[in-house]
C-alpha cells in the first residue's frame, strides 16, 4: 500500500469521489491537506486533515495559502478545461513530485468499437463538450510530461457514486415517479451496460497511485467490474425503494436530445452507450484494489440516506413534466 507519511494536497476534497479519497488517504497514514473555498461541507472530513481556504482560480490567493510548501502529490479534483490545467502546470512545476489529473472515462471513444474499454482505447467523444475538454486537458498534460518532465498521472473514473447520488436522470425525481406509479424514462431499449462504482471502492485504487513513481506518465481507469443494464439498475433502485410495480418507458436518445439538449448530450456522449472496463492496469500497480460494494447494496444505502434526509427529496418539476410528455409519446 501507499507509504505512510506521504504529503498530499487535494484541491477540492468535498465531492462524491474526492471526500471518499480523503478519508481513505487519511486511513492509510497519508498527511492530507485539503484546499478549497470552504463553501461546501456536505461531507465531513477527518479531523486529521489540514484545511486551507482559497479560490484555486485566484493564483495569488493560492500562493499565499500554500507558501513554499512542497507536496509528494497534488490532486486537482476541479480542473475541467485546458486553461485551468495550464495554470496548474505553471504553478505546481517544482512544487510536487506527482500531479494527478482527474479525467473521465467518457473521454474514451464514444461509442466504443470494442469492449472492454482499456487505457489504450482511443480518446474521442464528438457528442459531449465536457469530455472533449477533458481530452484537451490530457493532451496538454502529456505534452508537459514529454517536454518539461511534468510529473503527471491521469485517472479516468466512470460513474462513481456515494449514498447521496442516484444514477437515473433527475435523481430523486425518478424515485418519486416510481413511488407515484408513474413511468420512468430509460434510453434505448434499456439493455446497454453501465458500470457503477462506489466511491469508497474507487478510493482504495486511487490512493494506491499516490506517491508512486510507477504511476508517473501513465493513465489509469478505476471502476468496478459490475456493469448491469439500465433496466436492471432501475429495477434495483425500485426494489430498494419498495416499489413492486416498476413502469419503464423506453425513449431513443435522439428523441430525448431533441426535447432537452443537456440531457441528450449526457446520454449520447456517455450513458446511452455500453461501458464495460478492463481494470487490469490499476490492479497491476495496486493489487489490493478489489471493489466490494454491489449496486444492490449501494442502492439500499442511497435510499436509506434519502429517507433520513427528507430535505434532499427534491422533485425537478420541469424534468418531471418533460418525462410525462416523453412517456405519453413513447409508451407502447
Amino acid at each position: 500500500m501507499t507509504s505512510n507519511g506521504a504529503s498530499v494536497l487535494f484541491i477540492g476534497g468535498s465531492g462524491v469521489i474526492s471526500a471518499a479519497c480523503v478519508h481513505e488517504a487519511v486511513s492509510q497514514g497519508i498527511d492530507v491537506t485539503v484546499l478549497n473555498r470552504g463553501t461546501t461541507d456536505a461531507r465531513q472530513l477527518p479531523d486529521a486533515v489540514t484545511r486551507l481556504r482559497a479560490d484555486v482560480s485566484d493564483r495569488a490567493a493560492l500562493a499565499d495559502a500554500l507558501g513554499d510548501r512542497h507536496f509528494d502529490a497534488v490532486v486537482n479534483w476541479i480542473a475541467f478545461t485546458p486553461d485551468q490545467v495550464q495554470a496548474d502546470i505553471d504553478f505546481f512545476a517544482g512544487r510536487t513530485n506527482q500531479y494527478v489529473f482527474i479525467s473521465s472515462a467518457s473521454a474514451y471513444q464514444t461509442p466504443a468499437t470494442h469492449l472492454p474499454i482499456t487505457e489504450s482505447t482511443p480518446l474521442k467523444n464528438p457528442y459531449w463538450q465536457y469530455s472533449r475538454d477533458k481530452i484537451a486537458c490530457e493532451e496538454l498534460l502529456v505534452q508537459a510530461y514529454r517536454e518539461q518532465d511534468f510529473p503527471v498521472t491521469i485517472v479516468r473514473p466512470s460513474h462513481t457514486y456515494d449514498e447521496t447520488k442516484l444514477p437515473l436522470t433527475g435523481g430523486w425525481t425518478a424515485v418519486a415517479r416510481m413511488r407515484a406509479g408513474k413511468p420512468i424514462i430509460i434510453t434505448g431499449d434499456g439493455s446497454s451496460l453501465w458500470t457503477l462504482t462506489h466511491s469508497r471502492d474507487f478510493a482504495v485504487g486511487f490512493t494506491g497511485l499516490l506517491d508512486r513513481d510507477e504511476a508517473i506518465g501513465e493513465a489509469f481507469t478505476i471502476t468496478s467490474d459490475e456493469a448491469p443494464t439500465w433496466n436492471a439498475i432501475a429495477r434495483t433502485i425500485a426494489d430498494a425503494a419498495g416499489v413492486d410495480d416498476l413502469k419503464i418507458v423506453h425513449v431513443p436518445a435522439d428523441a430525448i436530445a431533441a426535447a432537452d439538449a443537456e440531457w441528450g448530450a449526457a446520454l449520447l456522449g456517455d450513458k446511452a452507450n455500453s461501458s464495460v472496463f478492463d481494470n487490469s492496469k490499476i490492479r497491476g500497480l495496486v493489487p489490493w484494489y478489489r471493489p466490494r460494494t454491489t449496486y444492490r447494496q449501494g442502492a439500499r444505502e442511497v435510499i436509506a440516506w434519502f429517507e433520513a434526509h427528507p430535505e434532499a427529496q427534491v422533485v425537478d418539476e420541469r424534468l418531471d413534466s418533460l418525462m410525462d410528455e416523453l412517456a405519453e409519446r413513447w409508451a407502447v
